[in-house]
């Protein structure tokens, strides 16, 4: 487990896109009128550094969530979420729309029986220039996270706190696998430490990543 200290984390594919859906949840109208969201008033300021672009594009040829409109009959687009790390948009359907004041986005969401919600078509962070190895290389002690446990976030306040399990990464090498361990932090300050974005960018649902490394987390072991 190792002791509690303050560290780079690196997060692979799977687990930085559980990270990008905190994100999307985050960004979804329904969320903001509630209240129940970080990004409340935040449109225009700035979350990540200028190289970190996210997009939500229901155009996408061939993308697991593509579609001609959503669910109020409204044609999809690809909507600019994040731009040279500035909030450009949330993710709206006309309801919530209104309730914020804000023309839809064309992210309404329903099935048959369910009440009407909001949702990603193809919600993704533009990959960068590094290979994960190169970024695990820039790494002289940290944690490469390739599992996360529970759900202990509040969403409200962006606390960001899970059990997690991966490799400990020493002088730029993954040397031990580490596991019953948590990783705390906010998700605003995450986002604005993001400080490595891979090129490894793969689709396996709506919401993808290529990997990431965050400047510093609390790792907390034994």
């Amino acid at each position: 487990k190792g002791p509690t200290r303050r560290v780079p984390v690196v997060f692979d594919q799977e687990c930085a896109g559980s990270l990008l859906g905190n994100l999307c949840s985050a960004a979804s109208g329904y969320a903001l009128y509630k209240g129940a969201s970080f990004l409340i008033g935040q449109l225009g300021e700035r979350l990540a550094p200028e190289y970190v672009t996210v997009y939500d594009d229901g155009r996408m040829v061939g993308g697991l969530g593509s579609k001609p409109f959503d669910g109020d009959g409204l044609p999809t687009r690809k909507n600019t979420i994040l731009e040279g790390g500035r909030l450009k948009s949330y993710l709206l359907d006309t309801y919530s729309g209104r309730k914020l004041g804000l023309p839809s986005t064309g992210n309404a969401a329903r099935s048959v029986g369910d009440s009407p919600g909001v949702g990603p078509t193809n919600f993704y962070l533009v990959p960068g220039a590094k290979t994960p190895e190169q970024i695990i290389r820039s790494v002289k002690d940290g944690l490469y996270v390739t599992e996360l446990i529970g759900f202990g976030i509040n969403m409200v306040t962006g606390d960001y706190s899970r059990g997690a399990a991966g490799f400990w990464i020493e002088n730029g090498e993954l040397t031990y696998p580490v596991e019953e361990i948590t990783i705390a932090g906010n998700l605003k300050d995450m986002f604005l430490n993001i400080e490595s974005v891979g090129n490894d960018l793969r689709f396996r649902g709506r919401v993808a990543s290529p990997t990431i490394k965050i400047a510093e987390m609390t790792v907390a072991g034994n």
